[in-house]
């Protein structure tokens, strides 16, 4: 059974698969909580392990350590590269695109094979264009939902709210009449808009010739305007096991 996991700064996202099919995953916290849910799914026997992260070198090299005190295995870490998998890397110094970007713009292109766009949507949202010889022709990062709400909340003293109301103001798309609502419509708004300079430009590139995929957690918040999109909540996965192949 082999152990992917990709690591955040502040979350670390796992799942173990057997074979092609994952038969248990989920989100931790720490790199303890980490082995404490992996050690506590039923009959799980891990034999190869992989991570792709965005932490320091002192912090990834601790749970690498961690994972081979604990289920004995080596682990393949994703490394910044010029090339992989037939995709080249767009940035003018390679080793400054996000090892998650990275790997969910080869992810993107390994299921297209051909030219895609890449629109991630969690803390930040990225946009990137992969044309159809594997070429990053670069991307576009900017706030995500999470970050334009706690913005607001923070400089502007009388916007202060929950999540739960968060979520509730988001059921519908008029003009808000309360300030979570306005907040919150406001920033999808945003979000939607981004998507939709995204899509002109795509067209620009290639056409009609193009996949789009959309992943990460507010995903679904843009899916609608995108009816041929795949949402690919797994893309840097799909890009780990194409970067870190076991032999």
């Amino acid at each position: 059974m082999i152990l992917e996991m990709d690591c955040g700064n502040s979350f670390i996202k796992w799942r173990v698969l057997d074979g092609a099919l994952a038969v248990a995953g989920g989100v931790v916290d720490s790199d303890a909580g980490l082995i404490a849910a992996v050690l506590a799914v039923p009959a799980l026997c891990v034999t190869r392990c992989r991570l792709v992260s965005v932490r320091s070198d002192e912090e990834t090299s601790s749970l690498v350590a961690s994972i081979g005190a604990a289920f004995g295995v080596e682990v393949l870490c994703a490394k910044p590269a010029e090339s992989v998998a037939g995709v080249s890397n767009g940035y003018v110094d390679f080793t400054r695109l996000g090892l998650d970007r990275w790997l969910a713009l080869i992810g993107g292109f390994e299921l297209a094979s051909g030219a895609c766009l890449i629109l991630d949507f969690g803390t930040a949202i990225t946009a990137d264009f992969v044309a159809s010889d594997g070429r990053h022709l670069g991307g576009f990062i900017c706030p995500g939902m999470p970050l334009m709400r706690d913005q607001l909340r923070t400089h502007t003293r009388r916007i202060r709210y929950d999540n739960v109301s968060a979520e509730q103001a988001l059921l519908d798309r008029t003009p808000g009449r309360t300030t979570v609502e306005a907040v919150e419509r406001g920033c999808l708004l945003m979000v939607r808009g981004f998507v939709l300079t995204q899509l002109e430009l795509a067209r620009e590139y290639w056409g009609q010739d193009y996949e789009v995929f959309l992943t990460g957690g507010d995903a679904i918040l843009v899916r609608d305007m995108v009816p041929g999109a795949r949402l690919v909540q797994d893309l840097v996965f799909v890009g780990l096991a194409v970067a870190c192949p076991f032999a």
